[in-house]
């Protein structure tokens, strides 16, 4: 398996339409954007895109797509997923055919993980990537949005031909630890799983660009969800802005920082150049044990729950 940095970059803002980036992030970004965002990334190591079926219905894979091809294949890792909501029901093998739709839309010929994106019926779905995984155009698989019950079971179903999930990718931040109190990250830990953490900027809520003055763009989904709260928030962004400042460093940073520090592997979604640049920096960062308690206390205290409508609790 190809190496893995330490950030993974979100492309769930380059799709349009239905949940797309335009409606759950009230952005729209041009062809340009994109490029420049991708040639950065590049540049700064950071080679692992994920993305899905479902982000814009297709037209975030068409646009990582088009840019891909810039690169040799085995340069980039590529990470997309099978989404059971809405897989095709009359075909004989919904899961191959929803890859295959992803693997044209891409213009790639394998994914180097796969995963399953919502636990719709463990039972009925996790059989099909067998085949994918015996055929190679799925190097490894993964699981997003189970609990450790759902995780536990695709494992078992998959054992006997020879195959395990590789890694779990759920919503995980300062403000929703639902999988490591679940006993997820552990779980993953001692399965030589890698734990993908989303939203640990909470569509920016913790990057420091967003308060009670300065609110989300009116209109998205993601200013009807945090809006509300950001007054809650500003002692812990504060804090994190105290932490930041003593290292030259952003805010975003700081949370980036504070998810590697879990034993995650965070993934940004990047809409500027400058994301990219945090993502790299925040690599690097070192937080004490003494900040990541006060974080995670001031956290706590905070008392905003960040559960999507998408997401089944977690215990």
């Amino acid at each position: 398996m190809k190496k893995l940095p330490k950030v993974a970059l979100g492309t769930w803002s380059w799709g349009t339409g239905f949940a797309g980036g335009d409606t759950v992030f009230g952005n729209h970004l041009s062809d340009s954007q994109m490029a420049e965002i991708f040639s950065k990334a590049m540049q700064q190591g950071l080679n692992l895109w994920d993305t899905a079926s479902v982000y814009g219905m297709g037209s975030s894979e068409t646009a990582l797509g088009r840019l891909i091809p810039q690169y040799p294949r085995e340069d980039i890792i590529i990470s997309t997923k099978f989404t059971p909501q809405i897989a095709d029901e009359q075909s004989a093998e919904p899961v191959s055919a929803m890859l295959n739709a992803s693997l044209e839309r891409l213009g790639v010929q394998d994914i180097d993980i796969y995963w399953i994106h919502n636990p719709a019926d463990v039972e009925r779905w996790t059989p099909g990537l067998i085949p994918l995984l015996q055929s190679g155009k799925v190097k490894q698989v993964g699981v997003s949005n189970h609990s450790l019950k759902q995780i536990s079971r695709v494992n078992e179903i998959l054992k006997p031909a020879g195959f395990s999930v590789s890694a779990v990718q759920n919503h995980y931040s300062m403000l929703y630890r639902s999988s490591e109190e679940a006993g997820i990250l552990e779980y993953c830990h001692q399965n030589n799983m890698t734990f993908f953490a989303y939203m640990v900027l909470e569509q920016g809520a913790l990057s420091g660009r967003y308060d009670s003055q300065h609110p989300m763009p009116a209109g998205s989904d993601r200013a009807e969800t945090y809006n509300n709260v950001l007054p809650q928030l500003e002692k812990l962004t504060a804090a994190m802005k105290e932490m930041g400042d003593k290292r030259n460093a952003s805010v975003a940073q700081i949370a980036i920082a504070w998810a590697i520090a879990k034993g995650t592997l965070p993934i940004i979604g990047v809409t500027k150049v400058d994301h990219v640049t945090d993502a790299a920096r925040a690599a690097e960062i070192q937080l004490s044990a003494d900040e990541m308690v006060t974080l995670e206390e001031l956290a706590k205290a905070t008392g905003v729950d960040t559960r999507g409508a998408w997401e089944k609790p977690m215990i």
